[in-house]
């Protein structure tokens, strides 16, 4: 088997629950959930409905919003022994991730280096806060994902490389489609077992350590 290289998102797969659904709940106005209503049914892209939650948001409340995310996100269990495990091992690890860099790279602070992590941006100098996309779709991918990791997949794994994926919801489903193997909890998993992807199910980081172990016995 190749050397494995891992592409994990945050929200409700590093963190215990999604940021972005927690910030909408205490800030934004009731019309934040037909956005996200649109966005589950695939009426709207996921790029159009963060755009659109957040333009509900006044800029000037960016140090409260931190400031909550800060004070009330859990990082699941076995995330930092994770880390020391792939740095161990040298197995290349990248965040990609559909939060945003005003939460995310707080919370990975002293965790994960900022050039391996992949999320969307931000701009707080207008009314309201303005979601910027650096890492946009490729030519191969028309779903208009804001941060999109299929495209990021295709840059970021050399061919032989064993890709692995990590993550929990429907945001990670394209780039998973492209794995070699697919480490998923909730929504995802359930995608997994649907399409047939090889996947493995997991609850705590211990879990992808467990897996990483296994797989290394195996080579």
């Amino acid at each position: 088997m190749s050397k494995p290289i891992i592409f994990c998102d945050f929200d409700g797969t590093i963190t215990n629950s999604d940021n972005i659904i927690a910030i909408m709940k205490q800030f934004a106005p009731p019309e934040w959930e037909s956005i996200k209503d649109d966005v589950l049914g695939q009426r709207i892209s996921i790029q159009e409905g963060v755009g659109r939650m957040f333009s509900l948001l006044p800029s000037h409340w960016k140090d409260d919003i931190t400031e909550f995310i800060l004070k009330n996100a859990v990082i699941r269990d076995g995330f930092s022994e994770f880390v020391a495990y792939t740095k161990q091992k040298n197995i290349p690890l990248y965040i990609v991730s559909g939060g945003i860099d005003f939460f995310v790279y707080p919370l990975l602070e002293g965790l994960i280096e900022k050039e391996n992590i992949f999320c969307n941006g931000s701009d707080f100098s207008g009314e309201t806060i303005n979601i910027l996309w650096p890492y946009s779709c490729d030519e191969h991918c028309n779903n208009e994902c804001g941060c999109c990791k299929p495209s990021l997949l295709r840059k970021l794994a050399k061919n032989e490389l064993f890709t692995i994926v990590i993550g929990d919801s429907i945001t990670d489903l394209q780039a998973a489609k492209l794995a070699n193997h697919v480490i998923a909890r909730d929504f995802l998993l359930e995608k997994c077992k649907e399409l047939g992807l090889s996947h493995t199910p997991f609850s705590t980081f211990f879990d992808v350590i467990h897996f990483l172990e296994r797989m290394e016995v195996n080579v």
